[in-house]
C-alpha cells in the first residue's frame, strides 16, 4: 500500500491549549468563586499557569500513566488542572464531589490517586475519606491560597498544601512533551443508581477528535465569537468535551463554580453576555421558572445545549419564544459522551414550525466519528420511527470496556450496549423511549415513561414528573406519574389524568397521580427512578 506524504503530529490535549493561547490568547475565561466575585484570565495566561502546574506535579513525584484526583467545580484553577494532569502524560481522574462519601473513596482508591486537588468547599470531604486512601495517597492540595488553607487533619505520610503557593514556586518554562496519542489522559467514574461506580478511561486521540467534532457547524458550532457557559460540571464527562471544544475554537469560557441556582446562573448568563450553555433538563426547568416568576429575560443566550434525559418539547417551545434555542444531544460517560446531536437537514427546514419542533424534540442523528444502531430478536430494527430496538454503539471515542475490568473488554468492531431503548426515523432522527431498566410493560404492552413524563410537565400546573412502574395483579404492571407543581399551582390528579386524552391509547394513561414538592435528583441531576420504586413501588 502506498502511503501519504503528510507529516504526523500526535492528537494531544495538550495542543489545544498551545493553540488557544498562540492563536487566541486574549480569549477570555471567566471564573465565578465561592464569594461570588468574578475572576478573569485569558488562554495566553492560562496556558503559562498550566505549565507552572505542570512543574509543580512533577516537582510532587508525579509519572506518566499515574492518576489525579480532583475534588472540584468548573473554574479556571480546575482548567488548568486538566490540561497540566493531561499535558505531562498523567491521568486526570475527575470525582463527582456531589456522590456518597463512600462511593468518592472508593474511586479514588480504585485509581490509585497519589494526589488529589479539592476546591476549599469539599475540605470536609478530604478529610472523611483521606484515612481510607493512607495507602496510595501522598499530596493533598486545596485549590487556593495560603490565607485560605483549611486545617485538615490527614493521616501520617499525606502531606497538605495550597495551590498558589505551589504555583509560584515552580517555573513556566515547561515545554509540552510528545508522546503516544493513545496513551491515556482523563478518567471519569460512572455515577449509576446501582453498584459500584466503573471507570471510564479516555485517551488523548479520543479526547481531540470528541472535541473536533463537537466544535462543528452541525454540533456547537462553536466560534471564537462566542461566550460558553458549561452548567454541565467538569466532573461529569469532562463537562460534556467543552473544556476542550472552546479553546479549541477560541470561544470564551465561563465557569459558574458552585452557585447554580436559577437566580446566579440568569446573572451570570447575562452579566457575562452569554451566547452558548449546556447543561440537563433540570437546570433549565429551573431557569425558566425563574423567569416565569420575575418576568426576567436571557438578554444574549442564543443555544442551549440539553442532554443527560429528554428535554420536554413544551420547555422547547417556551425557550423558542424567548429566542433561544435548544439542542438535545445524547450519550454518555462511556461514549465521551457525544454520540447524536439534533440539528436540521434540508428536509427539517421543510416542515411548518410545529413539526420541526416534533423533530427538535427527538435526541438528534449521529455526529461522524460514531455509529449506533437499534437491535431487537431479529436484527437490527429498521429505520422506520416506528420500530423500537435497544441501542448500541462504536466509534473512535467509545469506551472498549472499564478500568481494571478485564472482564468487560470489547472488540474494536464491537458494538457497545448502551441501556437506552428508542427508535430511528427514515431521516436518522434518534428517538429516545426509555431506559431498557425504566420501562413500563402493561399487559403485555411497552410504555415509555419519557413519553408520559413529557405530556405531564406540558399541563400548566406541572414543574417536574416522573413516571415508574408500580406492580398490578391483573396487567403485570402499570405506570404512577409523581409530579411537582409549578410555583402557585395546585396540580389536580384527575385534570392531570384527562390532560392525556388524545395524546397517548387509553392503556398508557397513568392510573394515579401522587402530588410532591420534589423529586429526589442524583449526582448529576438525572431523576432517582430508583429511589421512587423503593418508595411506591410496593
Amino acid at each position: 500500500m502506498l502511503m501519504g506524504l503528510m507529516q504526523h503530529q500526535p492528537l494531544l490535549v495538550s495542543s489545544i491549549l498551545r493553540h488557544a493561547a498562540r492563536h487566541h490568547g486574549a480569549g477570555e475565561v471567566v471564573s465565578r468563586r465561592d464569594d461570588a466575585t468574578i475572576e478573569r484570565t485569558t488562554y495566553a495566561a492560562l496556558e503559562r499557569r498550566a505549565r507552572r502546574l505542570a512543574r509543580a506535579l512533577l516537582a510532587l513525584g508525579v509519572v506518566p500513566g499515574e492518576r489525579v484526583g480532583t475534588l472540584a467545580m468548573n473554574s479556571d484553577r480546575h482548567l488548568e488542572l486538566y490540561y497540566a494532569i493531561m499535558g505531562i502524560g498523567a491521568v486526570c481522574n475527575t470525582i463527582n464531589p456531589r456522590l456518597a462519601q463512600d462511593d468518592i473513596a472508593y474511586i479514588a482508591d480504585h485509581a490509585e490517586d497519589g494526589i488529589l486537588f479539592a476546591d476549599p468547599g469539599f475540605a470536609a470531604i478530604v478529610a472523611a475519606v483521606a484515612p481510607k486512601l493512607a495507602s496510595t495517597l501522598r499530596h493533598v492540595v486545596i485549590m487556593g491560597d495560603a490565607a485560605s488553607l483549611p486545617d485538615i487533619p490527614l493521616p501520617a505520610g499525606i502531606r497538605l498544601h495550597d495551590y498558589e503557593t505551589l504555583l509560584a514556586a515552580a517555573d513556566e518554562d515547561y515545554a509540552w512533551p510528545n508522546f503516544d496519542e493513545n496513551a491515556a489522559c482523563g478518567l471519569c467514574y460512572t455515577s449509576g443508581t446501582t453498584g459500584r461506580p466503573k471507570g471510564v478511561l479516555f485517551s488523548h486521540r479520543a479526547t481531540v477528535l470528541h472535541a473536533m467534532v463537537t466544535a462543528m457547524g452541525d454540533a456547537t458550532a462553536m466560534r471564537a465569537t462566542n461566550r460558553v457557559l458549561p452548567v454541565v460540571p467538569m466532573f461529569h464527562v469532562n463537562a460534556w468535551g467543552l473544556p476542550f471544544a472552546a479553546p479549541m475554537a477560541g470561544a470564551a469560557l465561563v465557569l459558574p463554580g458552585r452557585h447554580l441556582d436559577p437566580d446566579s446562573l440568569i446573572a451570570l448568563l447575562n452579566g457575562e453576555r452569554v451566547t452558548n450553555a449546556a447543561g440537563v433538563p433540570t437546570v433549565w426547568l429551573g431557569v425558566l421558572a425563574k423567569l416565569r416568576e420575575r418576568g426576567g429575560r436571557l438578554a444574549t443566550l442564543q443555544r442551549v445545549m440539553s442532554g443527560g434525559s429528554a428535554f420536554p418539547r413544551s420547555l422547547m417551545a417556551e425557550y423558542a419564544r424567548l429566542g433561544v434555542t435548544v439542542s438535545h444531544a445524547w450519550g454518555m460517560t462511556e461514549t465521551s459522551p457525544i454520540v447524536t446531536w439534533n440539528s436540521p437537514k434540508p428536509s427539517t427546514l421543510a416542515l411548518d414550525s410545529e413539526a420541526r419542533l416534533d423533530e427538535q424534540a427527538r435526541q438528534g442523528r449521529v455526529v461522524f466519528g460514531v455509529d449506533v444502531r437499534a437491535e431487537n430478536e431479529t436484527g437490527e430494527a429498521p429505520w422506520d420511527g416506528r420500530t423500537q430496538g435497544n441501542f448500541v454503539v462504536r466509534g473512535h471515542w467509545v469506551a472498549s470496556g472499564y478500568y481494571r475490568m478485564p472482564e468487560t473488554a470489547i472488540g474494536d468492531d464491537d458494538w457497545f450496549p448502551t441501556g437506552d431503548v428508542g427508535v430511528i426515523t427514515p431521516e436518522g432522527f434518534v428517538t429516545l423511549t426509555d431506559r431498557t431498566k425504566d420501562l413500563i410493560k402493561s399487559g403485555g404492552e411497552w410504555i415509555s415513561s419519557i413519553a408520559i413524563e413529557n405530556i405531564a410537565v406540558a399541563h400548566p400546573d406541572v414543574a417536574e414528573a416522573a413516571a415508574i412502574a408500580i406492580p398490578d395483579p391483573k396487567w403485570g404492571e402499570r405506570p404512577l406519574l409523581i409530579v411537582v407543581p409549578r410555583q402557585g399551582r395546585t396540580p389536580e390528579p384527575e385534570a392531570i389524568r384527562a390532560f392525556y386524552h388524545d395524546k397517548v391509547p387509553r392503556w398508557s394513561v397513568p392510573d394515579r397521580v401522587v402530588v410532591v414538592e420534589s423529586l429526589p435528583h442524583g449526582a448529576t441531576g438525572k431523576i432517582l427512578k430508583t429511589e421512587l420504586r423503593r418508595i411506591y413501588a410496593r
